[in-house]
C-alpha cells in the first residue's frame, strides 16, 4: 500500500482506529473496562452526546455550526417538565418539546441563511436567550417530573438489557445515514458546504437548506432535552451547560471538517463513543476531575488540528 493510499486509509477511517486502540490500551490496564455493563453505560451516556452531535453534523457539513444546542436542550427539557407538572400527557409533552427544537432551530435558520448573519453570534446569542428563558420558566430550580411514561424514555430498558437512549441514538442515526446518503436534501447539505456558490448556481436553495440544516440540530437538541429531563426525573436549569463542546468535538473527531463539505454521520456516532470512552476510562482511572477537563479540551484541540491539515 502506498503512502497516498495510507493516508486516504487514514484520513478515512482515523476515528475508528483511534476508537479500537484506544479501548484496547484501557482495557488493559482497567479489566472492568470492556465488561459488557460498562459498555452499556458508555453507550448510554454517549447517547445525549451522540444525539447533540448528529444534529450538528448536518450544520457543519453546510460549512456553519450551532453553539446553542445546549441551552435548547435545557429549554426543551424544562418546557416538557412545566407542561407534566400542569397534568399534559407524556405524549403532548414530547411532541410539544420537539416543537420548541424545532423553532429554535428556525430561528437560527432564519437569521443565519436569510439574513447572512455570523452563525457563531446568531447562536451564541440564542444560547444567552434560551438559557435565560430556562431560567425564567424553572425560577432557577428544578422542576420534578413523576410521570412513569415520561421516565421510561431516559430510564427505561429494553428487554430490561438495552436501555432506552440507546435504542433512540442507533434509530436517529439510522434515519440520518439514510437522509444524507441517499435523498435529494442530502446531496444539498453536502453541495452548499462543498462549494455554496456552484451550488446556487445549481438550482439548490441555500436558504431553505440551511434552515432545515438548525432545525434538524434543533430537533436533536430537544431530543436530547427530553433524554436528559426523563433520566434525571427533572428539568435542571443548568442541563446542557458546555455540551455543545463535545458534541462539536464528536462531530470533528468523527471526521466531519469544519470547513463544511466532508464528513459522514456513521463516523460521528464513533466520535461520540471515543468522548464517552475517555470520560469513562478517566473515572475507571481515578483521574481527578481537573484533569479530566484538561485532557478533553487537549484532545478537542487535536482534534480540529488533525482536521485543519486533512
Amino acid at each position: 500500500m502506498t503512502r497516498e493510499k495510507l493516508g486516504r486509509f487514514w484520513n478515512m477511517y482515523r476515528s475508528v482506529i483511534i476508537m479500537v486502540v484506544f479501548a484496547i490500551v484501557v482495557g488493559f490496564a482497567n479489566n472492568r473496562f470492556l465488561r459488557f455493563s460498562n459498555i452499556m453505560n458508555i453507550l448510554n451516556q454517549t447517547s445525549i452526546n451522540a444525539v447533540l452531535a448528529a444534529g450538528l453534523t448536518v450544520v457543519i457539513l453546510t460549512g456553519g455550526i450551532d453553539i446553542s444546542v445546549g441551552s435548547t436542550l435545557a429549554f426543551s427539557g424544562a418546557i416538557a417538565a412545566y407542561m407534566l407538572e400542569r397534568g399534559f400527557s407524556a405524549a403532548i409533552v414530547v411532541v410539544a418539546a420537539l416543537l420548541v427544537g424545532l423553532c429554535v432551530g428556525f430561528a437560527n435558520g432564519l437569521f443565519i441563511a436569510r439574513w447572512n448573519l455570523q452563525p457563531m453570534i446568531v447562536t451564541l446569542a440564542m444560547m444567552s436567550i434560551f438559557r435565560g428563558a430556562t431560567y425564567l420558566l424553572t425560577n432557577g430550580s428544578p422542576i420534578s417530573v413523576s410521570d412513569k411514561a415520561f421516565k421510561l424514555i431516559g430510564g427505561g430498558k429494553i428487554f430490561s438489557v438495552i436501555p432506552v437512549p440507546i435504542v433512540i441514538m442507533i434509530a436517529i442515526f439510522i434515519v440520518m445515514y439514510y437522509v444524507l446518503g441517499s435523498t435529494p436534501f442530502g446531496r444539498h447539505i453536502y453541495a452548499v458546504g462543498g462549494n455554496e456558490e456552484a451550488a446556487k448556481l445549481s438550482g439548490i436553495s441555500i436558504t431553505n437548506t440551511k434552515i432545515i440544516a438548525y432545525m434538524i440540530s434543533g430537533l436533536m437538541a430537544a431530543i436530547a432535552g427530553i433524554i436528559v429531563t426523563s433520566r434525571l426525573s427533572s428539568a435542571q436549569p443548568l442541563a446542557g451547560q458546555s455540551y455543545e463542546m463535545d458534541a462539536i468535538a464528536a462531530a470533528v473527531i468523527g471526521g466531519t471538517s469544519l470547513k463544511g463539505g466532508q464528513g459522514r454521520i456513521l463516523f460521528t456516532i464513533v466520535g461520540a463513543l471515543i468522548i464517552g470512552m475517555l470520560n469513562n476510562a478517566l473515572n475507571l482511572l481515578d483521574v481527578s476531575t481537573y484533569y479530566q477537563t484538561v485532557v478533553k479540551g487537549v484532545v478537542i484541540l487535536a482534534a480540529v488540528l488533525i482536521d485543519a491539515k486533512s
